[in-house]
């Protein structure tokens, strides 16, 4: 059963559970109920989003003179990184941040060509039995005792052992086994200059990586190295040219075995843009040209799902330039060196999240169209009429909470200044006001911790108001209940079972009566809709909430009315006594 579909057609104003948390004493009501039927669908909304934004897109060149916009011009550059000192680093830039050179290989790849100094293990066995090391000569030959020169110099080492053993059959036939194995490789020495952060000269092994090289120099300058033209010329004649944004996004390399006095030159850093924003990768990319379209820094900054549009600023022939643009428009725009991207998320979410708690059936979150009111919500949760108090609904909303938050912080802070500011006209007061400090820093530093919860109250009297929900709402259906829960300052804290006839003063009781710190005159009773009642006469109601406040003692207490305002602003927004 829907027993909201059976509320009254009121309307009640929206009362926001802040500092005083008490409803107007004569609400407003209107005879009008929101029907739970939408006028518009997702689609519509959505596309009238798109054309709001679309009419909002545009472009300006700043005056170069004045600074200043023309009119109709949208202002990004808040938005974008504008300072030198602050922008990201390059892309890449942490591919030497690891240790990667002190895990070298042995250098005996498959692939290695032999060269001169290398070592090699040759055994014979069988009809002859040798066992030798021997050197590769400055000719590229090594010297086998009975069989001679053979030339290994250039031979990759997968293949030495066919080499050599082809040398040895033509002298031992069958009659003889071989096994040849190819010891130590050579170091050469590598030359690595231009930007990069050591120049110098390194050794390592004609096997060695690029990128090994580049670690022992210390890696590529990132303000000043391209990490998209590194050379190696051997005898000034350029054998490669690597682009390492291969390697870091498609974990291309190309393997070859390095020479002595080759050279590894790290060229000058190209044109580059900054991006910033809704990315994976905000960092600053180098471009393969003087100029790039969008679509080829989209597919290195990979933007998040969300982003609608780009801001650009940088200049241009005419002077500074700047341009905010929808997503498709700048896959295909022309960027230059020097542009700063902003990718943003500037559609509005035509859909909100909504939580339902308390007691209810069905689920618990619903995706509900913007401007959706309570009535449409409340319209299709279905309840049990037996289990569900729904003419108390309340709202917990995030937006009200930090509000609360806020204004608690601001009273203690008033709180603390009162104190440490005022003045002691002898050594007794002064002592005095020093204890007085203590105890306010140790009570503020607890009322601090305190967490409002956002209360809105939208019910009273059988009526609930038509509000409009936010996304993160927490709309609450309290239960029925037969309890009175007596909380604050009494010495049990506990729950008694709703009795008509019994007054405030007998629940207390029931409670063990006031504790030592106990205002008598000071309760308050919180409803299930979330009112506040100070002093309350008359009846309470099932679910009601007592809370007894303490009493400041004024004595010691020369800033009595600040604290006791904190305390009740404490109990208002977060129904409990710190």
């Amino acid at each position: 059963m829907n027993k909201f579909n059976n509320l009254p057609k009121a309307l009640v104003l929206l009362f926001v559970f802040m500092s005083t948390n008490v409803l107007a004493a004569d609400p407003v009501l209107s005879n009008e109920f929101i029907s739970s039927e939408t006028a518009n669908t997702f689609e519509s909304l959505q596309s009238q989003s798109d054309a709001s934004n679309e009419n909002q897109l545009g472009s300006y060149q700043q005056n170069s003179r004045q600074g200043r916009l023309l009119p109709g011009e949208n202002d990004i550059s808040t938005l974008l990184p504008v300072s030198e000192d602050g922008l990201p680093p390059p892309f890449g830039s942490n591919i030497f941040a690891g240790g990667f050179e002190t895990e070298r290989l042995d250098g005996l790849n498959e692939d290695y060509l032999i060269a001169a100094g290398d070592k090699v293990s040759i055994k014979l066995w069988g009809a002859v039995s040798i066992s030798e090391v021997l050197t590769v000569d400055s000719q590229g030959n090594i010297f086998i005792t009975n069989i001679g020169p053979v030339t290994v110099k250039d031979v990759k080492a997968s293949n030495l052992n066919q080499v050599v053993t082809q040398k040895i059959r033509a002298t031992y036939k069958d009659s003889v086994q071989i096994y040849v194995n190819l010891l130590t490789s050579t170091p050469v020495s590598v030359f690595i200059t231009g930007n990069i952060v050591r120049p110098g000269q390194y050794a390592g092994l004609a096997s060695d990586s690029l990128l090994y090289f580049l670690k022992r120099a210390g890696g590529i300058d990132p303000e000043r190295g391209s990490y998209r033209d590194v050379k190696v010329l051997r005898n000034n004649k350029l054998i490669h040219q690597i682009d390492l944004y291969d390697f870091m996004v498609r974990g291309f390399l190309p393997t070859f075995n390095f020479k002595d006095k080759d050279v590894i030159l790290v060229s000058k850093q190209r044109a580059s843009v900054v991006v910033a924003g809704s990315v994976r990768y905000p960092f600053r990319f180098e471009l393969k040209e003087s100029s790039a379209i969008g679509n080829e820094v989209i597919n290195y900054a990979r933007p998040l799902a969300k982003v609608s549009h780009v801001g650009v600023i940088g200049d241009r022939a005419t002077g500074p330039f700047s341009r905010y643009m929808s997503f498709s428009e700048f896959e295909g725009f022309i960027l230059s060196d020097g542009d700063k991207l902003f990718f943003n998320d500037d559609l509005r979410a035509q859909v909100i999240d909504i939580q339902v708690s308390g007691s209810y059936l069905g689920p618990s979150y619903f995706a509900v169209k913007k401007n959706t009111r309570l009535h449409d919500l409340l319209a299709n949760i279905p309840i049990e009429q037996y289990q569900t108090n729904f003419s108390n609904v309340y709202i917990q909303r995030k937006s009200v909470a930090l509000k609360q938050k806020e204004m608690i912080d601001d009273s203690l802070n008033r709180l603390e200044r009162s104190i440490f500011t005022a003045p002691a006209s002898s050594d007794g007061e002064a002592r005095i006001r020093a204890e007085e400090a203590r105890m306010v820093l140790e009570f503020t530093k607890r009322a601090r911790l305190v967490q409002p919860l956002g209360k809105v109250i939208v019910s009273d009297s059988d009526k609930v108001a038509n509000v409009l929900l936010e996304t993160g709402d927490v709309v609450f259906i309290p239960p029925k209940t037969d309890l009175i829960h007596i909380g604050g300052e009494v010495l049990m804290p506990q729950a008694v079972v709703f009795n008509n006839e019994a007054l405030i003063t007998d629940y207390i009781a029931w409670a063990g009566g006031f504790s030592e710190r106990a205002d008598h005159e000071q309760i308050m009773v919180i409803r299930q809709n979330g009112m506040v009642k100070m002093n309350a006469t008359g009846n309470l109601m099932a679910g009601d909430q007592i809370l007894v406040l303490p009493k400041v003692d004024a004595k010691i207490m020369q800033s009595v009315k600040d604290v006791t305002q904190i305390i009740y602003q404490i109990a208002v927004a977060a129904n409990a006594i710190n």
